[in-house]
């Protein structure tokens, strides 16, 4: 019995020796960076016959081993012990801090602790409690996309994962995306929900290549049970980070987690996004959101108006004529309704009385005025191609040689100075072109303004002729 013992014990060390040798082997093979973010994760724990067991923080590290690295570390362990034939590796979920490495810090460790014990909300963008199912007020326009919210945040939804919902600015996808949340939360349906936009995404990711720390990155965001993610069109044209989240998107789809995405077009229409995961997008449910009709601004602006009164406890009114009349006008977004209401709600109660629609429309005259005359890009487009003399056809075109590149340039600088429109509408309008084009011909636009009398004397000159139409 004795001499069994020190028989174990004996067998215990070699083995950890062994091992030893094997992480060597490895880390040379492989390099530091990754034998840092991955192998360093194994534990050692005991050999059984000829299957030896290690153990590892998270499911997602296991299955990325087995998939990368197993090969490689079973060659090596067999020329340490031609007796060890096959590996299992187990989860340990006690080894996820160390991994983190954020246990210096006793506030962080009791993040990470809430975290692990099926804390259902991962507080990297905070959901508003204003964007609930309750208060998403419901029309022919958006009514689709709502039951498809609410029928996402059962269990069984396996048929139409991920969801994708797309519109216009200020129509409803973020506050949908929201509720999905809370929802979510509030039932207890899910252990993690992860809702940031796109661009949090991206500098996140940036942020975890630069300390290069990616490791823990990739462990954030596919260990979760629902991730939601908003404006994903603001990850065209920035290849490495789609690449990074293709992967995590399709990490998490092959975990059945679900997945929930918002954009301002549809998938298909994504420009230079990647295809592949253009196509996994359009395989869930694709949904979309329409501007709203009257009927429904109507009650969307007076469940807002509620709302106010409610929440500032007044006892001033409007009219529900300055509510129909709002409706009526502001028919451009909700959120720009939604701003007209506000406005005229404070000057009610700057001047303490109520406030009738003459007045309204003295208190909204900017607004209104841009509304009753709303410039569109395909007039700019036609001032544009007549003053430079050259075809429409050209100005949109994909040529860019000097003469429609500079026009074009002009175009789009006008477009997002005289317009409403959102900057990948505005690429759309000219050949489908990325939002990032628009961005630089601003700017470019600009510089030659400042530093070419003539030239900001052309473009005035073409704003006059589009304002005076």
């Amino acid at each position: 019995m004795y001499q069994d013992l020190n028989q174990n014990r004996a067998s215990s060390v070699n083995l950890k020796d062994q091992w030893n040798s094997v992480l060597k082997k490895l880390n040379t093979e492989y390099g530091n960076e990754i034998f840092n973010s991955w192998i360093k994760n194994i534990s050692i724990r005991n050999l059984e016959e000829d299957v030896l067991y290690f153990t590892v923080p998270t499911r997602f590290i296991r299955d990325w081993i087995t998939s990368h690295y197993l090969d490689k570390i079973i060659f090596f362990l067999n020329q340490e012990n031609s007796q060890i034939k096959r590996v299992k590796i187990n989860i340990d979920n006690s080894l996820t801090a160390n991994m983190l490495n954020i246990d210096k810090d006793p506030s962080d460790q009791r993040k990470i602790n809430n975290n692990t014990n099926n804390s259902n909300y991962i507080d990297d963008w905070p959901l508003d409690d204003r964007f609930k199912f309750d208060k998403f007020v419901v029309g022919p326009s958006n009514e689709l996309a709502f039951a498809s919210a609410k029928r996402f945040c059962s269990i069984d939804v396996n048929d139409f994962n991920p969801l994708y919902i797309y519109g216009g600015v200020g129509l409803g996808k973020t506050h949908l995306l929201h509720a999905i949340g809370w929802k979510l939360k509030e039932d207890n349906t899910a252990n993690s929900v992860l809702y940031l936009s796109a661009e949090r995404f991206m500098f996140q990711f940036i942020k975890s290549l630069r300390q290069k720390d990616t490791m823990s990155f990739k462990q954030k965001f596919r260990s979760v049970d629902v991730l939601i993610l908003d404006d994903i069109q603001f990850m065209i044209g920035k290849v490495s980070t789609q690449e990074e989240f293709f992967h995590t998107f399709n990490s998490l789809l092959d975990m059945n987690k679900k997945v929930i995405i918002s954009g301002d077009r549809s998938p298909s229409e994504l420009g230079s996004f990647n295809e592949r995961m253009k196509s996994r997008l359009s395989g869930g449910l694709v949904v979309d959101i329409m501007p709203a009709d009257f009927n429904l601004r109507f009650s969307i602006i007076k469940n807002k108006y509620e709302e106010l009164v409610k929440r500032n406890k007044n006892s001033l009114s409007l009219d529900e004529e300055v509510l129909s009349f709002l409706a009526r006008t502001v028919t451009s977004n909700v959120r720009e309704l939604e701003g007209a209401l506000n406005k005229v709600y404070t000057f009610s109660n700057i001047l303490g009385k109520k406030i009738d629609v003459e007045l309204t429309k003295s208190v909204l005259k900017d607004l209104l005025k841009s509304n009753d005359r709303r410039i569109t890009i395909d007039e700019i487009q036609k001032k544009v191609s007549s003053y430079y003399n050259i075809k429409l056809d050209d100005l949109i075109s994909s040529r860019r040689i000097r003469t429609f590149a500079r026009p074009r340039q002009v175009a789009m600088y006008l477009s997002k100075k005289l317009t409403t429109r959102s900057l990948p509408e505005i690429g759309r309008k000219f050949g489908g072109r990325d939002h990032t084009t628009v961005i630089h011909a601003v700017k470019k636009i600009d510089e030659l303004k400042e530093h070419d009398s003539k030239f900001d004397e052309d473009v005035n000159l073409i704003t006059q002729m589009i304002t005076s139409i």
